[in-house]
């Protein structure tokens, strides 16, 4: 669109952006933010559900094995989470993550029993480093609870499943799997009709372990079950706790050991009126009220900072809000940045119409 008719089209729909319009329109369409429509959500048990995606034209695609970082807002308050992907690359173009419900949370209850087909929510692009090796070779993947997420995406990428049954593609016969899987009860397995259709198919070798009929888990008992673990490149996703006894077990024989850590619990930022400002770079902490702008806070404080139509209107003012919450001075939603969970570059927000909500850093 020309410089003109840009101008043209933003008097049309002032106070909102011709982006704002389209979003009604086409939110998925090439070049706006990234979000992802939601085709359906599938139950895995009964806490837990995988949520098919359809995502934006700008979408760059993923390797199995990584993990995206999804926005959703539940009442008024955008929350982000890491979920790993649980497909490999679809014709369809759809993209899914499954996600179990944590008691007491805030965001997995909402996508696992509150959301619905249509809606939309936000993404980042995929990232992490979390995935097999190309040339193959032989792998050790140790599994628990919600942990199987990110494997059940290489497995499935490797053994596509038909109607006519798993299929063994070129692509996997490099690669030799054993399968080490530990949940509470067989009835809280996600994903356990996959596992047994992916072993009785001979694609891979999986060890069951459940707590309730064995126990808890003795990983000095690992070599007895996989007895040619020294030949194996061990991956692992699971409970902090597993990961650090994995860690210790594998350093203590001198094996190679990859790990996705995901958290076990969230403990939300709870949004006030008000708090401390912190400018990253600028050095400068100041204590802002509810009532005003950042843009008013900082530059009060004599932090240089980016501005524009001061209207919310042109964007002028954008920057990235690392960690904490802001509240839209027009109409009270409230924006959380929390590391770890959000992308590495924070969260885009308007210092204009942002008041704190909270502690807060920004990036200058």
């Amino acid at each position: 669109m020309s410089e003109a008719l840009m101008r043209v089209a933003e008097a049309a729909v002032t106070p909102l952006m011709p982006a704002d319009v389209l979003d009604l329109f086409d939110p998925l369409r090439k070049g706006a933010d990234l979000r992802a429509r939601v085709v359906a959500v599938q139950p895995e048990t009964a806490d837990a559900a995988t949520l098919l995606l359809k995502p934006g034209k700008d979408w760059r695609g993923h390797v199995p094995g990584q993990f995206l970082r999804l926005g959703v807002d539940v009442d008024g308050v955008r929350h982000w989470r890491a979920y790993s992907l649980t497909h490999g690359p679809r014709r369809d173009g759809l993209i899914s993550v499954t996600v179990k419900a944590v008691p007491d949370g805030v965001v997995s209850p909402y996508l696992v029993h509150g959301l619905r087909p249509g809606a939309l929510v936000h993404l980042e692009q995929a990232d992490g480093e979390f995935v097999l090796p190309p040339e193959g070779g032989k792998h050790l993947f140790v599994t628990a609870g919600s942990g199987i997420t990110p494997v059940i995406g290489m497995l499935r990428n490797l053994f596509p499943a038909t109607d006519a049954g798993v299929l063994r593609p070129g692509r996997s016969a490099e690669h030799d799997i054993v399968v080490l899987h530990l949940a509470p009860s067989r009835p809280e397995t996600i994903f356990a009709r996959d596992l047994a259709a992916l072993a009785e198919a001979g694609a891979v070798r999986l060890i069951s372990h459940y707590d309730d009929e064995h126990g808890l888990f003795d990983l000095a008992r690992l070599t007895e079950l996989v007895p040619d673990l020294a030949e194996r490149g061990t991956f692992a996703c699971g409970p902090a706790g597993l990961l650090d006894a994995l860690e210790t077990h594998h350093e203590a024989l001198g094996l190679p050991l990859t790990t996705e850590r995901f958290r076990a619990s969230f403990v939300g930022v709870d949004a006030g009126e008000g708090g401390e400002v912190v400018f990253d770079r600028s050095g400068v902490s100041i204590e802002a009220d509810g009532a005003t702008s950042l843009l008013d806070a900082g530059e009060a404080a004599g932090v240089l900072m980016p501005s524009g139509c001061r209207m919310g209107i042109c964007f002028g003012c954008v920057v990235p809000l690392r960690e904490g919450a802001v509240r839209d001075l027009r109409n009270g939603a409230v924006t959380v940045a929390t590391p770890g969970e959000t992308a590495a570059g924070g969260v885009p927000i308007q210092t204009c119409i942002s008041a704190a909500a909270g502690r807060c850093e920004i990036d200058l």
